[in-house]
């Protein structure tokens, strides 16, 4: 196995690299992972693996009551947040 030899960036470079990185309030390695980050080639949506939870089997029961609609907010519903909030707030 070969060593890895770093080669020192161009003083110009590093100039620009510090005038970004100051820019954008970050350090110099924090810069230059990001502008690294931003040119690498984004993976095409398909080849990327989707979630376990998005294609896990359902129970049949709970497709079932699924399918029914017993999960769908209904008219006159209270919002979730509040009532998790009012139950915060009664602790």
């Amino acid at each position: 196995m070969s060593a890895l030899v770093i080669e020192p960036l161009p003083e110009s470079l590093l100039a620009r690299l510090a005038h970004s990185a100051a820019q954008h309030h970050r350090t110099l390695s924090q810069e230059a992972l990001a502008l690294l980050m931003e040119a690498a080639p984004k993976a095409p949506a398909e080849t990327r693996n989707p979630p376990y939870f998005a294609h896990r089997p359902l129970l049949p029961e709970f497709e079932a009551m699924q399918k029914n609609g017993a999960f769908r907010v209904k008219p006159g519903d209270r919002d979730i947040t509040d009532l998790i909030s009012e139950d915060r707030d009664g602790r």
